[in-house]
């Protein structure tokens, strides 16, 4: 007797990214950035200024964001001035400026009773966990910008590696400088990330009146 080979039947799951906005997500504008750091400051929340403002500063991935130890931005008694990280995609490292307002704010944040006898920068809630996740850093994020009234699908993480680098190529259109400070092998890459081509034709073509 032959058994006839039925076909597999298989659980029709919808698409992960349905109903999502996929792509890149959207820097951060200077009057978004000084609204957030307005209202965290105005609530107090001493680690998420710290965290919002050398997100920007450090212009580095969330995995590397969320695995900063002290050591990486604090010696001889005080923040550093410029720092360095081996970043965890392309083990290079890479240098960052972290600007006077983002001291002071790390200062602060390290006088925290949370932060005695910490490693990490940013430590985790649970005991089990040495340092936050990607994916509460991501929440932090999107807490962030939903506060001031913007639409959190269009923002994420790399919304603040991108914010000062954005602005920076803007002022200067120096994308040697902008790969240097995000860390890329290529310059493609650079353009890829920035999306200057397309930026750059814009402005051309709204340049032109016909």
């Amino acid at each position: 007797m032959t058994i006839e080979n039925l076909p597999a039947i298989r659980a029709c799951r919808p698409a992960w990214n349905k109903g999502r906005i996929v792509g890149q997500k959207r820097p951060l504008l200077p009057k978004h950035v000084w609204a957030i750091r307005v209202r965290l400051e105005i609530a107090n929340n001493v680690c998420d200024l710290a965290l919002f403002i050398l997100a920007i500063d450090s212009k580095l991935r969330g995995c590397d964001q969320v695995k900063l130890k002290v050591a990486d931005v604090y010696a001889a008694g005080q923040v550093k001035e410029r720092a360095s990280i081996i970043q965890s995609k392309t083990r290079k490292p890479v240098r960052f400026e972290i600007t006077e307002g983002t001291r002071k704010s790390i200062t602060a944040w390290l006088k925290d009773p949370m932060m005695i006898g910490s490693e990490y920068l940013w430590p985790g809630r649970f005991h089990e966990r040495l340092h936050i996740s990607t994916r509460q850093y991501a929440r932090l994020v999107r807490d962030w910008v939903t506060s001031i009234g913007l639409q959190p699908s269009s923002y994420g993480t790399h919304s603040m590696r991108r914010t000062k680098v954005a602005q920076i190529y803007r002022k200067t259109g120096n994308l040697r400088a902008v790969q240097l400070l995000l860390g890329h092998t290529k310059m493609d890459s650079t353009v890829r990330y920035l999306g200057v081509e397309l930026e750059d034709a814009l402005v051309i073509a709204e340049a032109v009146e016909i």
